[in-house]
């Protein structure tokens, strides 16, 4: 019985994989074929996704590479000559196939692509300290925005509540797929905390990076004692519930990560100083003078989540570069790219764009891939599931007509969770 052949590749690309004899037509999805395939809820394929090259990384890249999936997961993953394809898989062809991208910062799904109040709520601005809000109650799974990052690869998001309040909530991982946070919902994310001229330029207390490290200083001794007295055996002794105190008491068991946000060299020492004193666990954000504080940063293995590369030079993120990737990589600090938060439409960047500007800029091809996929999977806590291609992972996949990282080539097709949910050069 013959198989249908799904050819994505535009006609300067499909010789790479075979004959012309067997193209088909494409056939576009209409828009409301494609809001449906948005919302509801589709079964996994049987899918064999061919690539002239195959980045898996989870080792070297495979020329002629086959990439097979099934219910969801990755079935198998090697080259063409050693993996066949089972009768009734649906084939995908590309020019190049890499992992689902993972987004190491995002607040996509809280910010919105029309900038207007009803979908901004990345940032609560009534108090510069809550770390208890959850942004898993204001994740928007139906936001275009989160169809826009999608259809342009990334399949995993770290997204949140934006920088800019001294505690803004708690971050969560997710799928960009679903019609509700709980079928989009992959792991609870870290805690984030902002250090610099933003918190001051949204609030009136703190007003200098001194008060606000007073502030922290003084709400996690009172998480101490908090955490100590609900060890109390007699319950009339231990303290009445208090979100936040839950919540330091859950950062400084190591329970919970810090993500902070801190872009002058200044302010990163003072968070490392912060650090070495609590002994929470943290993930440093923005760091956009990361590379005036290298061996500190070394020294105590902190883990970066750098700003976007093309991030706009201004306030505290003046004094960024485009090199800091590549100086991270060399200096052996674990790192992963990020789209951020803009203050104008569409909100956030894009995350290949990013990576490409790095990879222009000192850092290696690979490393910049790794970077918004395995390297970022790492840092938040779900490269057990996705990250890279290999067998028994999340079918998150990402074929290309071209170099990933060349503006002229297309993301062709992405697949989430083992489902087909964008099919179309564009």
């Amino acid at each position: 019985m013959m198989r249908t052949e799904h050819f994505l590749l535009p006609t300067r690309c499909r010789f790479l994989m075979g004959s012309l004899r067997s193209l088909r037509p494409i056939v576009l999805m209409s828009g409301a074929a494609i809001a449906l395939v948005f919302v509801a809820a589709v079964a996994p394929a049987q899918v064999a996704i061919k690539g002239a090259v195959v980045h898996t990384m989870a080792g070297a890249p495979i020329t002629d590479g086959v990439v097979l999936v099934k219910d969801g997961k990755i079935e198998r993953v090697g080259p063409a000559s050693a993996v066949a394809i089972p009768a009734g898989y649906k084939i995908m062809i590309g020019a190049v196939v890499t992992p689902g991208l993972v987004d190491a910062h995002s607040t996509v799904g809280l910010s919105g692509i029309l900038n207007i109040t009803a979908d901004q709520m990345q940032l609560e601005k009534s108090d510069a300290f809550q770390p208890e809000l959850r942004a898993i109650d204001a994740y928007n799974p139906r936001e275009a925005l989160v169809k826009y990052v999608r259809d342009l690869g990334t399949t995993t998001l770290h997204t949140g509540h934006s920088p800019g309040a001294l505690a803004s909530g708690t971050t969560i991982v997710v799928k960009p797929v679903g019609g509700t946070v709980q079928e989009a919902m992959v792991a609870e994310g870290m805690v984030a905390f902002t250090l610099g001229p933003s918190v001051q330029g949204t609030y009136r207390n703190p007003g200098t990076s001194g008060k606000a490290i007073a502030m922290l200083r003084g709400e996690f001794i009172k998480a101490q004692d908090y955490a100590k007295k609900l060890g109390f055996k007699d319950p009339e002794k231990r303290p009445t519930r208090d979100l936040k105190m839950e919540l330091l008491s859950r950062i400084l068991s190591g329970e919970v990560r810090i993500l902070y946000t801190a872009n002058r060299a200044t302010d990163i020492l003072t968070v490392l100083r912060l650090q070495k004193e609590f002994g929470f666990e943290l993930v440093l954000d923005g760091a956009a003078e990361a590379y005036l504080v290298l061996d500190e940063l070394k020294a105590a293995g902190v883990p970066v989540v750098l700003h976007p590369t093309m991030a706009r030079p201004g306030g505290d993120m003046k004094n960024l570069s485009v090199e800091t990737a590549s100086k991270l990589k060399a200096a052996g600090i674990p790192f992963a790219l990020q789209t951020g938060h803009e203050g104008y439409v569409p909100k956030t960047r894009v995350l290949l764009y990013e990576a490409a500007v790095a990879a222009a800029n000192g850092l290696s091809f690979n490393d910049a891939l790794a970077a918004i996929t395995i390297d970022a999977a790492r840092i938040i806590g779900v490269d057990k599931r996705v990250g890279s291609l290999e067998a028994g992972k999340d079918a998150d996949v990402v074929i290309f007509d071209g170099d990933p990282f060349e503006y002229t080539s297309h993301v062709c097709g992405v697949l989430v969770n083992g489902v087909v949910v964008s099919e179309t050069c564009h």
